[in-house]
């Protein structure tokens, strides 16, 4: 997948800081539980736009001794912290909530307010969800939206595509319950509004939390690309064949490769060398992502330590 910016991420950032201030306000006025838990979800949203840039910053901090693979790794760390957000503050407060005003529904005051409130905070997500549309396309390369997202190796750029859907959906369920309860004198109907909310957002979270924690658990290259790196590796006229393949992903345009290699064992030092060196440069130039590329020879032993050095790309 291609590289992409963060605009669909400062948007998003924009839009629920001003429209939480606005559902708060609004919620406050007409004591609406469901209008009260949008606000907190988009709190959340917030606060998780805030974290995916702090991650995405730190995540370009260059390598030290104490981290000699780099910081890539800080961007699923708080990418994982953010779906736990989603599902705590999110998610849990909103079923919450929406439980206790079921148990004890009280009228909504002035409805009026909410419904402005909907409207402008539909504008504003729908907004935020087609530039978080827009920019998801320009890096999924022409693969259908769930294979992107489970073969994405950036969760900022999935993360914030959840959150605006979610975001979209939940404003739609709050205003379709708060006009049943409106109209029918219904007053409950605004808590199961905000039970649903926060169901839908514990959904999203799980899986945010499944995608990022599969890459912070250090998730390696898809099968396809494996093959196709057995099959360049063994064109190599001294390799015999390629016994495994082990990668990891250390941030989104990263991977570290280490391939065991089977070498004719009646060729020289000097041939496995150059070997070894031919096949970095021909598995560098086909994947870019791959910066690192170690290779050790399975049976033979006579191998020069310098062989097995880290090399920048």
């Amino acid at each position: 997948m291609k590289a992409k910016n963060n605009a669909s991420i400062y948007s998003a950032l924009a839009a629920n800081l001003l429209i939480a201030v606005t559902k708060f306000i609004a919620g406050g006025f007409t004591n609406s539980s469901s209008m009260i838990s949008e606000g907190i979800h988009s709190m959340v949203d917030t606060v998780n736009q805030v974290l995916l840039l702090y991650g995405l910053k730190q995540s370009k901090k260059k390598p030290d001794t104490i981290h000699p693979f780099g910081y890539g790794k800080e961007l699923y760390f708080w990418s994982f912290m953010v779906s736990i957000l989603i599902f705590g503050l999110g998610g849990g407060i909103s079923v919450y909530q929406g439980i206790q005003h079921i148990i004890k529904p009280e009228p909504v005051n002035n409805p009026m307010w909410n419904y402005i409130v909907l409207a402008l905070s539909a504008i504003f997500e729908g907004t935020s969800l087609i530039i978080a549309i827009k920019e998801f396309n320009k890096v999924r390369g022409g693969l259908s939206w769930w294979n992107a997202i489970v073969k994405s190796k950036d969760p900022s750029s999935f993360l914030v595509l959840f959150e605006d859907g979610a975001a979209v959906l939940g404003l739609a369920i709050v205003f379709v319950f708060m006009l049943i309860g409106h109209n029918y004198h219904m007053p409950y109907m605004d808590g199961i509004a905000s039970v649903l909310v926060g169901l839908l957002l514990v959904f999203v979270s799980a899986i945010l939390a499944r995608e990022s924690r599969s890459l912070l658990m250090g998730e390696g290259i898809g099968r396809d690309t494996q093959h196709q790196i057995r099959v360049l590796a063994e064109k190599d006229k001294a390799v015999i064949k390629v016994v495994n393949v082990l990668s990891t992903y250390q941030a989104p345009d990263e991977v570290v490769l280490m391939l065991i290699i089977e070498f004719d064992p009646d060729i020289d030092t000097e041939d496995i060398t150059a070997s070894i060196e031919r096949i970095r440069l021909a598995i560098k130039t086909t994947f870019p992502l791959i910066k690192l590329v170690f290779v050790q020879p399975q049976t033979y032993t006579r191998i020069p330590s310098s062989l097995f050095e880290i090399k920048k790309p």
